[in-house]
């Protein structure tokens, strides 16, 4: 019995020092664009930018969440991943004649290189991506 409590102790201690630990090396890993950062971002880097163009309401966006989330977790420090609330930046879509969402765009030196619509699930995001990833 008094066996079983130090346990539980040393487990408690663990999960909680695992948790703080996860916590500082957590990384944001898909930045918010907005107007006023939209440009530079894609400007300042020398890697391809997966852009997700979403609104709150849309379901499909929804599902393609986690699908955006994974592949920024799965290719960081080779593609930047960013999304754009449609409703909160107008003129940015408006720019890039976006007129359905999810609109996946990849930019490369600034510029719009490829384009994907729809919830089309993580294989097509992401053959469309490794053409525009530097040779390994």
């Amino acid at each position: 019995m008094k066996e079983d409590k130090e346990l539980e102790k040393i487990r408690s201690r663990k999960i909680k020092e695992l948790m703080e630990e996860s916590k500082k090396t957590k990384v944001k890993s898909v930045i918010t664009l907005e107007s006023s950062n939209f440009d530079k971002t894609l400007k300042d880097t020398n890697m391809p930018v997966l852009v997700d163009f979403w609104a709150g309401w849309c379901m499909p966006c929804t599902v393609m969440a986690p699908v955006i989330e994974e592949l920024a977790r799965d290719y960081a420090g080779k593609a930047t991943f960013a999304k754009v609330n449609v409703d909160e930046n107008p003129e940015i879509p408006q720019r890039y004649n976006i007129m359905g969402i999810p609109h996946f765009i990849i930019f490369k030196d600034g510029k719009p290189t490829e384009r994907i619509v729809g919830a089309v699930g993580r294989g097509p995001l992401e053959n469309a991506l490794k053409k525009h990833l530097k040779p390994e």
